[in-house]
């Protein structure tokens, strides 16, 4: 079925809106994008016919793609920084060495055995098919968030492993084009050596440029983009395939270099990065040959076996021989390989040169590759949070609260959810209070939320919601602005201080603010207050005679905090109204003064409490000390 040609700016506007649309999409089903980008891509091109890259773009295709190849791979590399990696363990090292050659070898092996494809290009599939990528792991661990040790070896693994793929698979392109001669050698040390020196003196020269201040703010990002396209295109005109060996050593030395900060560059090239994952991925989708994979035969069913299930497998247990990682994190880990969007556009980029090269066994590469991309990508998106549920590696409902600030209310907060099996961490860079919130049982992060340290050593895994309730509108903002990418927009949410409720000149701009939490009335002092003058969170069941309005009428001075449903979801009062509440579910809220226990309805009380809090019932007092509420500058 092939549909007329719509004009050009029609199809390059239609392209970026439905690349974006499913990089949203994916966000809101929890998938990796590019299952939906391969979709729309191999329907707009194979299937309807409405997008054909190579007679849209004819010539321009090439330079095209590998422009874009190479900001993705700097944009990568540019997250990669030694302080991190330094403290990482053992198997984190060895996947991306040892289980790197371990994956290459094999995959080579079976595509020389399965797809009969020749040595050289044998070895270009599988360094190609070695390359996970966060972009792909990413997506799948936030849908899981499996134990804190797997999203961790997993998370970097595909960080690292992306420019160490991408070296491999510009050394096996090298030895495709240039065969076993003599030259093939130094074809790779020239190869090496102009892409090592451009990318070295590129990072240098600017690092030596934003240092000075020479670059003025504004045109930070802009710079580096367009140093970026130079070093890579410089490098190529000396060394073929080298510039891609440039771009990743340059933002591997840039990330790395001192006094150099690139926060504000790093959020620009994320967003441009997304467009080009976004509209590469549909144009190279759109050129797929549907009948090309039948060039791959018999076989392939053989060698998606091998690639799966046996490369993956021998290099993960291998690479985690005596580390502390038990059987089942290593089967997980072992499951969870998908390839992505680099394996993509390197495979793509490649076969592009192979053609023109005229290279035999050439056309099985993008066969081969997005057959790997494929099914890994489909099969482990739906199978990887099952087989992380069955071996009690992850949460089926995440139960983890993280709660920004140490105030008695926040103490009394924390410790009334504790109860209720809820895992909470608090974080303060108020140390006396957060101390004391220590004392009583509660886990906690000293130092601030936003924070580099934070950042490294902070572990949120789990965590499903934020409640930002220190006494300073900002710090609340911040807490909110950082985690709103990793828990959804109804997963932040900020407590209202006297600051919020003045003038305009102290309010935050509606784009800063998340929703308030209780009710419009109620502030960050408001609660002090009512804990100071012995305030105490209690529970209520909810039962079909006795709901929200009973519970109202029953309680009209109580404030309504959060609703917890019997499979322990969490659902806060928040100032645009209050949950809705069912039969089973269970209410917490604080009430202004001890009411009479007859009076509570009757419910299971906490197990745990310490010395220094008093235990009435169900409910949860703090001491009335007062403690000094501080808040990181």
């Amino acid at each position: 079925m092939t549909l007329p040609q719509l004009p050009l700016p029609w199809l390059m506007t239609a392209a970026v809106v439905l690349g974006v649309g499913a990089q949203w999409l994916a966000w809101r089903l929890r998938l990796p994008a590019i299952v939906l980008l391969l979709g729309i891509g191999i329907i707009v091109g194979p299937v309807l016919g409405l997008l054909n890259p190579d007679q849209l773009l004819g010539e321009a295709l090439f330079p095209i793609a590998s422009l874009a190849v190479a900001i993705i791979l700097f944009e990568g590399a540019l997250t990669l920084r030694f302080e991190e990696i330094h403290g990482l363990r053992g198997p984190i090292w060895n996947l991306v060495s040892i289980g790197a050659l371990l994956n290459l070898v094999l995959i080579a092996a079976a595509a020389h055995l399965f797809l009969k494809a020749p040595v050289p290009m044998a070895l270009l599939i599988g360094a190609i098919c070695s390359v996970t990528g966060p972009t792909v792991v990413g997506p799948m661990l936030r849908a899981i968030r499996p134990r804190p040790s797997v999203d961790k070896v997993l998370r970097w693994e595909g960080i690292i492993i992306d420019p160490i793929g991408a070296v491999l698979a510009v050394m096996a392109l090298e030895l495709a084009l240039s065969g076993y001669g003599d030259n093939i050698w130094w074809q790779l040390g020239r190869l090496m050596l102009v892409g090592s020196a451009f990318g070295f003196a590129f990072a240098f020269a600017m690092g030596i440029c934003l240092r000075r201040h020479w670059i003025p703010w504004y045109l930070r990002s802009a710079v580096i983009l367009a140093a970026v396209l130079l070093a890579f295109t410089c490098s190529n005109e000396i060394a073929h395939e080298s510039g891609l060996l440039t771009v990743t050593i340059m933002g591997v030395v840039l990330a790395n270099l001192r006094d150099v900060d690139l926060e504000d560059v790093l959020h620009v090239k994320e967003t441009l990065t997304v467009m080009l994952v976004s509209l590469l991925f549909i144009l190279l989708a759109a050129r797929l040959d549907v009948s090309s994979f039948e060039r791959l035969g018999w076989g392939l069913p053989l060698f998606l076996l091998v690639v799966l299930f046996v490369a993956r497998s021998i290099a993960v247990w291998l690479s985690t021989l005596g580390s502390k990682l038990d059987w089942k994190e290593r089967t997980l880990i072992a499951w969870m390989g998908p390839r992505g969007i680099v394996a993509a556009a390197v495979g793509s980029l490649f076969a592009l040169r192979l053609e023109r090269e005229q290279v035999p066994g050439g056309e099985l590469l993008v066969p081969a590759v997005f057959s790997v991309i494929i099914a890994s990508v489909l099969l482990q998106s739906f199978t990887a949070r099952r087989l992380a549920l069955r071996l009690g590696l992850a949460e089926a409902i995440p139960k983890g609260v993280l709660l920004v600030g140490s105030s008695h209310f926040a103490c009394a907060f924390g410790l009334a959810l504790k109860a209720r099996g809820f895992r909470v961490l608090m974080a303060d860079s108020h140390w006396e209070s957060l101390r004391k919130a220590r004392m009583q049982g509660l886990d906690t992060y000293f130092g601030r939320i936003v924070s580099e340290h934070a950042d490294k050593h902070l572990d949120t895994s789990g965590v499903a919601k934020l409640f930002a309730l220190a006494s300073r509108p900002n710090q609340n903002a911040l807490a909110c602005l950082h985690f709103k990418s990793e828990l959804g927009t109804d997963g932040v949410l900020a407590l209202r201080t006297d600051e919020d409720k003045g003038h305009s000149k102290g309010t935050l701009a509606g784009n800063l603010r998340s929703p308030w939490l209780f009710r419009k009335d109620v502030s960050h002092a408001s609660l002090e207050a009512l804990i100071d003058q012995g305030g105490r969170i209690r529970g209520h069941k909810i039962k079909d005679n006795f709901g929200l309005k009973e519970f109202r009428i029953r309680f009209p001075d109580a404030l309504g905090l959060v609703a917890i449903s019997p499979r322990q979801q969490l659902l806060p009062f928040t100032h645009q109204g209050a949950p809705a509440l069912k039969p089973g579910w269970e209410l917490l809220a604080l009430h202004p003064k001890p009411a009479d226990a007859e009076s509570a309805p009757e419910i299971e009380a906490p197990t745990h409490f310490d010395p220094g809090k008093e235990l009435v019932g169900d409910e949860l007092l703090l001491p009335r000390e007062q403690a000094d509420e501080g808040a990181p500058g």
